[in-house]
């Protein structure tokens, strides 16, 4: 009886874990919210950076990695990573990207600025802007992990930003994580698992603003 359960609950995992061989592809929204009238001063974006670190078959799935060798990893394929997918027995197998039109540095300058905008900032496209903010993207990244009856689904958002007003410049770090559990790994699973990562990211964000005096 006991193999008999045992067997039942492997075959779950395998049904849970769906398609993981090729490669997923879907897009994370960024939230956005109703914006009330400008109240501060314009920021320019002087530069968003993709400096998350890809390891050769990490141990830990939250490590970015890649199904083959990270070393033919171009810097165009790297910025649409952004998971792996795993079999019901938690092996890492295929990849997980962005959609075609998305990249992971383009998501978090919208991000930001969205948090931005939230705070009553401008979002300025002229280089001549007093104040910029540079945005070093240290992890965006989402892993499953099986369970017997439900997959748990990962995201997690980290940045180092550097904004600079006059005289001043002034780092913060900011971060977001979420999770979601599921039965099977659909794209909405892993959508809803980056989803509340950007929520708690942007209410982070503006926390760090709320220190900053420009």
């Amino acid at each position: 009886m006991k193999i008999y359960i045992v067997l039942l609950s492997l075959a779950a995992l395998f049904t849970q874990a769906g398609c993981v061989t090729g490669r997923r592809t879907f897009s994370v929204p960024v939230p956005t919210a109703p914006i009330g009238v400008v109240t501060k001063g314009p920021i320019y974006v002087s530069s968003v950076t993709d400096d998350r670190i890809f390891q050769n078959k990490p141990s830990d799935p939250s490590i970015p990695s890649i199904d083959g060798d990270i070393s033919t990893l171009s810097a165009v394929e790297k910025d649409r990573m952004i998971g792996r997918q795993r079999n019901g027995w938690g092996k890492a197998m295929g990849d997980v990207a962005l959609a075609d039109n998305e990249t992971v540095t383009e998501r978090v300058k919208a991000l930001v600025e969205e948090g931005l905008r939230r705070k009553g900032y401008g979002i300025s496209s002229d280089r001549a802007t007093p104040t910029s903010i540079a945005i070093s993207v240290d992890e965006f990244w989402g892993w499953m992990t099986p369970g017997v009856f439900a997959l748990s689904f990962e995201a997690k958002v980290s940045t180092s930003l550097t904004l600079k007003g006059g005289q001043r410049s002034t780092k913060m770090v900011v971060k977001g994580q979420g999770l979601n559990h599921g039965q099977v790994a659909k794209d909405g699973n892993w959508q809803e698992a980056f989803a509340p990562a950007f929520e708690q990211f942007l209410a982070n964000l503006s926390i760090e603003l709320d220190k900053v005096s420009l």
